[in-house]
């Protein structure tokens, strides 16, 4: 394959993943495991993993984020310019529409109800990046990160504990558990 039809190709699925994925960064995940990883093989779901925590981390949209590290994996620092600007153009345009006829919009019963079935959508996606997430996990072994997962359930379903506080706590558990192990081997 030629570098411009793998550019063209690099462009035309971000500008597509960008368009037709509604609901955030995590359901961009799926899509690029469609096509980087399941049908060109660019990368392995491993690495598509990783790239999604750091896309996380980083600041800004975790969409965008995610798109310029497979863009960078896959294509280097073009890649990155393709992929930030494919996947920011789509979202500039439905949004600059969507503001110009704002009123027509949320009065209108159909795009409305197009809009709660999306929200179905949206929620299926999320559910399977956890569960894939969580698969990563149990591959780990870690009798320690297996207890994180039904402990920050439990407590942010049943205790309605922020967020935030189930992950300072994880974070401080995992540093206490590698600084006792990494004491243990030395």
């Amino acid at each position: 394959m030629t570098k411009l039809k793998f550019y063209s190709w690099l462009a035309g699925v971000n500008l597509f993943i960008s368009t037709f994925t509604f609901g955030g960064g995590y359901v961009v995940v799926p899509m690029i495991r469609k096509y980087y990883v399941e049908k060109r093989a660019l990368f392995t779901n491993d690495e598509l993993m990783e790239m999604a925590a750091v896309a996380q981390s980083s600041p800004g949209a975790i969409a965008i984020n995610l798109s310029v590290l497979a863009g960078k994996k896959v294509a280097g620092m073009l890649g990155v310019l393709i992929s930030v600007i494919c996947s920011i153009l789509p979202p500039l345009v439905i949004l600059g529409l969507i503001s110009n006829w704002y009123a027509a919009f949320a009065a209108n019963q159909t795009i409305m109800a197009v809009l709660k079935g999306m929200q179905a959508c949206v929620t299926a996606l999320i559910i399977d990046i956890v569960i894939d997430m969580y698969q990563l996990i149990r591959q780990e072994h870690s009798k320690l990160l297996n207890a994180l997962v039904p402990f920050a359930f439990i407590t942010n379903v049943f205790f309605n504990l922020n967020v935030i506080y189930i992950l300072e706590l994880s974070v401080g558990l995992c540093l206490i558990h590698t600084y006792y192990q990494q004491t243990k081997e030395a």
